[in-house]
């Protein structure tokens, strides 16, 4: 499969929707694998010149998800842990 949008600049069109939203496409999702949720910062460089970049990912960035999903209940348990008021 040829990777039209990898390593090289590629212009795209896209529009702004009644709610102020742009849409990136399908094309530009698939190849950089971005899903709903991860955040942007939009630099604006001049008047209609911007340069979008996405964010690095928190460490721990869908644990919580990750958690929830185990499909049995009580699965995961906390740690005994000794008081340490006396050391």
């Amino acid at each position: 499969m040829k990777h039209p949008v990898r390593g090289s600049r590629t212009t795209l069109r896209t529009r702004v929707s009644s709610k102020g939203q742009i849409v990136l496409p399908a094309a530009v999702r698939r190849q950089d694998d971005i899903r709903p949720g991860q955040e942007f910062e939009i630099e604006r460089i001049d008047r209609g010149e911007y340069r979008l970049r996405r964010c690095e990912p928190s460490s721990n960035e869908g644990l919580a998800d990750w958690l929830l999903s185990c499909p049995e209940k009580g699965f995961f348990v906390g740690l005994a842990f000794e008081p340490t008021d006396d050391l």
